[in-house]
């Protein structure tokens, strides 16, 4: 089948947490024998933080965040067997997805995939008029980045005709044990983008654990902790491209997963950084949510 995904970035991880999730995603089903196109907007300087070459299993097309650059891919629409609108573009969200309701050819698979779904699902509830509303029952397939039956029951109460959550994973292939680089050594190092739904989870399991072991040396990665006031020995050194994310999780005695608080509070949605950090072999730490012991096994896969 012909596969038309327009998504927020599959060439870059800047700012862009989902760039994993869909590699390893379409990189499992183009050996299927699907093509897969991938349309991204050149928006958030994603384009100048590449952290891997357009890929041999999809054809990338980086098009100009303006409506002039909208209109064309979804000229595009047509042509595909499967057309899939991920959350989280940033640019022209609503346009695409009901450009893909519209010009999607009759008999066309349409589904919007939801990587965020807490805080998509929070956004419909308290918006009457939200263009998920009428697209939802246009829709073929709601698919989302964990949730579980949370999320599949509150989907399909707003009229979804089928939800069906398609859980992070391990990939042997990118997510395996590497030499420790002197660059990651750390007694504790947590790797997330800095989100307002995820700091005070931070503050409690990171920033104040740091505060209460002066001794011990914590490195904190991801995009906007710049101007977080920060213990003396946390060394906040910014954004870590993927290439380097097995070495972060093989150079530091532990490595911490926070989750945000709308996925903790739904549960069942083991972030990308769980499974990397599991293939590097490192050894996890977890803030506790609902359904972690159905991917790792407490105190003795993950803390």
């Amino acid at each position: 089948m012909d596969i038309a995904f327009y998504g927020s970035s599959l060439l870059s991880s800047y700012w862009n947490g989902a760039a994993t999730y869909y590699r390893g995603l379409l990189g499992a089903l183009a050996p299927l024998g699907h093509a897969i196109t991938f349309y991204e907007p050149d928006a958030f300087d994603r384009q100048s933080h590449r952290d891997i070459d357009p890929p041999d299993w999809a054809r990338v097309v980086v098009y100009p965040a303006t409506a002039e650059g909208l209109r064309s891919v979804l000229d595009q629409a047509p042509r595909a067997d499967v057309v899939v609108k991920a959350s989280g573009v940033g640019v022209f969200d609503h346009e695409l997805l009901a450009g893909i309701v519209e010009r999607a050819r009759p008999g066309a698979i349409r589904a919007f995939m939801d990587v965020d779904a807490p805080a998509t699902l929070a956004t419909i509830r308290a918006d009457s008029a939200h263009p998920m509303r009428d697209a939802l029952p246009r829709l073929d397939l709601i698919l989302t980045y964990g949730g579980g039956p949370p999320v599949v029951d509150a989907y399909t109460a707003l009229g979804a005709r089928r939800c069906v959550p398609i859980y992070n994973a391990l990939d042997p292939a990118t997510h395996h044990p590497a030499p420790a680089d002197p660059r990651f050594r750390a007694d504790l190092s947590f790797l997330a983008n800095r989100l307002p739904d995820r700091e005070a989870r931070v503050e409690t399991f990171f920033i104040d654990a740091a505060a209460r072991c002066p001794g011990h040396a914590f490195l904190l990665g991801g995009n906007g902790w710049h101007d977080k006031p920060m213990p003396g020995n946390v060394r906040a050194i910014g954004h870590v491209g993927t290439a380097d994310h097995n070495a972060l999780n093989c150079s530091a005695t532990a490595v911490l997963n926070v989750a945000r608080d709308s996925m903790a509070e739904v549960g069942f949605s083991p972030a990308t950084r769980v499974f990397e950090a599991a293939g590097a072999g490192a050894c996890l730490i977890t803030d506790a949510w609902e359904g972690i012991q159905l991917f790792l096994q407490p105190d003795n896969e993950v803390l």
